[in-house]
């Protein structure tokens, strides 16, 4: 099964970091958070992505054309004009890198990728949030329901401690409770290649026309998780990104 990423938003959130990179690039425990999510998949057998390239995306091409100098140990022999990689770092992975213009939209990315899936479902996400979704099961679920799309649907934490109350009484603190108990689109997809049917064009976003589409042909289905996610939306989201892998046991880690 193939992965699509989609990597080409300009990440104006947090422009701190994208004004010198795509947003996916940006390093969580010194590895861009698309590695972490590539480590993710990749835990579970899939091997092969596609990523969708927009704003930047040269700086992507040239991380992956470049893996062994970024991931081992080298000697160069500049008299010679040679390379030697030691400690060779190597993943698994076959990398289409796909330039899919830099203004289009989410859905449109994936449209202009679709000669590159095939005839079988594959799974679809973005490339600037983690979670510890199991795939497998999300597949499992997405392929016993014989729906064109499946979509994780997740409680995002909210942003602030919550007073715990009895009366006018504080008997505690909560840290970041649940939001308000609506579910959201945490991304992590598993889909039919005919969802590209419900795309229009370039200024198709995903998560309106196609997904709201699917939706009233009771083609979508959602898998429930409860456990860790988090999306890379602000410097403070990155903050605690790198808190919780320089903790050495971070959520998301499934390798």
């Amino acid at each position: 099964m193939k992965c699509v990423i989609l990597a080409g938003g300009l990440g104006t959130r947090i422009s701190e970091e994208s004004h010198l990179r795509p947003k996916p690039m940006i390093e969580i425990g010194g590895r861009p958070i698309i590695w972490h999510i590539m480590k993710v998949y990749s835990s579970y057998g899939i091997n092969e992505f596609i990523v969708c390239l927009g704003y930047k995306g040269y700086v992507i091409k040239e991380y992956f054309a470049n893996y062994f100098l970024h991931m081992s140990d080298i000697t160069i022999d500049i008299e010679h004009n040679k390379l030697e990689v030691h400690q060779k770092g190597a993943e698994p992975w076959r990398v289409t890198l796909i330039d899919t213009g830099e203004d289009t939209q989410t859905g449109g990315r994936l449209k202009r990728v679709a000669s590159y899936l095939g005839n079988e479902d594959f799974c679809f996400t973005y490339g600037d949030g983690l979670a510890n979704v199991n795939i497998a099961e999300l597949i499992a679920f997405h392929k016993s329901n014989k729906l064109k799309a499946t979509m994780t649907a997740v409680q995002p934490p909210g942003r602030f401690g919550a007073l715990v109350l009895r009366d006018r009484l504080i008997t505690s603190f909560q840290e970041k409770p649940k939001g308000d108990g609506g579910w959201i689109n945490g991304g992590f997809f598993v889909l039919s290649p005919n969802v590209i049917n419900y795309i229009g064009d370039d200024t198709s976003v995903w998560e309106r026309e196609p997904l709201e589409g699917l939706a009233s042909d009771g083609q979508l289905a959602a898998f429930f998780h409860d456990g860790f996610w988090q999306p890379m939306d602000t410097l403070r989201d990155k903050g605690q990104l790198e808190e919780l892998w320089a903790s050495g046991t971070p959520p998301w880690k499934s390798w």
